[in-house]
């Protein structure tokens, strides 16, 4: 029998957009009325849902349309990644990130491990306060180098980032893009029951952290059993033999990136900047660091453009992953999905309720990856349901969270991840392999504090009064 081997991740992403085309064909077509809140987002109203009067049939004329369409609608997300990748090429060649590495192999070299938990709880960290997602991009192929001299895989540099950033996503103690829109929806204090966030924090990072250096010693031990083995390494050509010494030149560059993250951080929050402000500011750090590096005007510009050309399969699988969702869209029936799975949930009691508020919104991310987006599609209908089945709201915004947050890590349609593993080389069925025993992992831990939030009254002493 012949080995069955996963299909290239385009293959797998064009596949899906075909299985949603024809679904759009067999699901009931529907929507939710909407309105305008004050912050001028729409948001569902509950027990509006309306089957369309006539089926609309997509097409596969439309299907390919949806295709450049779907670019055009994620070209945010692919121009900053291929601008990123034309700065960091720059990067590299000032010499900063062999210097970096060099730096580093002296002080963890021998202990792999504490690399490992730093980065998926400083990510964590981030990505829980500030809701930080594709600012992590510019940090795969350096910890990919890193990973590679201490004889550890791109899996690795790859599950340690991800892993921080879903789970730093899932028990976020504020992010301002999940949890605190979806506290205001579901009329609860900003940033309320974060004791409990706080509480979780550390064991689900031990559980990311625990995932990743089980595989990376098993890797150390046999390189012969990576997930990777059999894919050419991100970084050929590359390799340093001796690596350069740390100069105050590096030193001024990688303050500098520091110093621009953390610009980006501040200004994401305080002025809603966003992936075309993402790009000008690392734009801005690659002239800066052109002249620091003493890098040439024509060499900086070749190396950019061989750094964006590096990232062109990246983008375009983070512009198919989009029409994926777009299809939904288009076919009308992305709300039906919605009001099908939060229905049944009236039926059950509160504990398999919550639980089940927990894998709907997970499915749910497949099809709506704006975390956002999700908490103002789903949240107005899983408060009506959690009201009536007497569930503390704080439950349901938390089991929208672990869902969104969790899910972040494996769903294609998730550009940053996307992203982040194009740009480390690997493919998505390699990735999921990976992720999946993790997810299951995760999964089951949150049902567990859903449960326990629900028999100790999580959120009662915030319950809004319902008339």
């Amino acid at each position: 029998m012949t080995k069955f081997k996963v299909p290239h991740t385009l293959t797998l992403l064009f596949s899906m957009m075909v299985l949603a085309m024809i679904a759009t064909w067999i699901v009931p077509q529907g929507f939710f009325d909407t309105q305008t809140l004050a912050n001028g987002r729409t948001a569902v109203i509950p027990g509006t849902f309306t089957l369309v009067e006539e089926r609309q049939y997509l097409t596969p004329w439309q299907l390919l349309t949806a295709i450049p369409r779907a670019f055009a609608s994620a070209q945010d997300v692919i121009f900053f990644v291929m601008i990123l990748g034309g700065v960091l090429s720059i990067a590299r060649a000032t010499g900063t990130v062999d210097a970096l590495i060099g730096r580093l192999l002296e002080r963890y070299g021998n202990k792999p491990q504490m690399l490992i938990f730093m980065v998926v709880f400083c990510f964590a960290m981030a990505s829980s306060f500030i809701g930080t997602a594709g600012e992590y991009i510019p940090f795969v192929l350096i910890l990919v180098a890193l990973c590679k001299a201490m004889r550890l895989d791109a899996m690795t540099a790859v599950g340690m980032t991800v892993a921080g950033y879903g789970i730093g996503y899932g028990v976020s103690a504020f992010n301002p893009f999940t949890v605190i829109i979806a506290q205001q929806i579901a009329d609860l204090p900003p940033m309320s029951g974060n004791w409990l966030r706080f509480a979780i924090f550390v064991p689900f990072v031990l559980i990311g952290f625990h995932h990743v250096w089980s595989y990376s010693k098993k890797v150390l031990a046999n390189p012969e059993i990576s997930m990777v083995k059999d894919l050419p390494c991100p970084l050929i050509g590359t390799e340093t033999v001796a690596y350069p010494p740390l100069t105050w030149a590096h030193r001024l560059i990688l303050a500098s990136f520091v110093l621009t993250i953390g610009i980006v951080a501040y200004n994401i929050r305080a002025n809603g900047w966003y992936l075309y402000e993402l790009g000008a500011a690392f734009i801005a750090w690659g002239l800066f660091i052109t002249v620091i590096g003493k890098v040439s005007a024509d060499v900086a510009a070749n190396k950019f453009i061989a750094g964006a050309m590096e990232l062109t399969t990246t983008a375009m699988l983070i512009g198919v992953a989009r029409g994926i969702s777009l299809i939904m869209e288009d076919g009308q029936i992305l709300h039906s999905l919605v009001h099908g799975m939060s229905t049944p949930l009236s039926y059950v009691g509160a504990e398999a309720a919550a639980v089940g508020m927990l894998v709907i919104q997970t499915l749910l991310n497949f099809f709506i990856p704006s975390g956002s987006g999700q908490a103002y599609v789903t949240m107005p209908l899983m408060v009506p349901v959690a009201d009536l089945l007497e569930i503390p709201r704080q439950v349901a915004v938390l089991a929208y969270q672990f869902g969104d947050g969790f899910s972040n890590m494996i769903i294609p349609t998730n550009a940053v991840l996307m992203g982040i593993i194009g740009i480390a080389g690997i493919p998505y069925g390699h990735w999921f392999r990976f992720c999946l025993p993790l997810m299951l992992k995760l999964m089951l831990a949150s049902s567990l504090v859903l449960v326990l939030a629900i028999i100790f009254g999580y959120g009662l002493d915030l319950q809004p009064a319902v008339a």
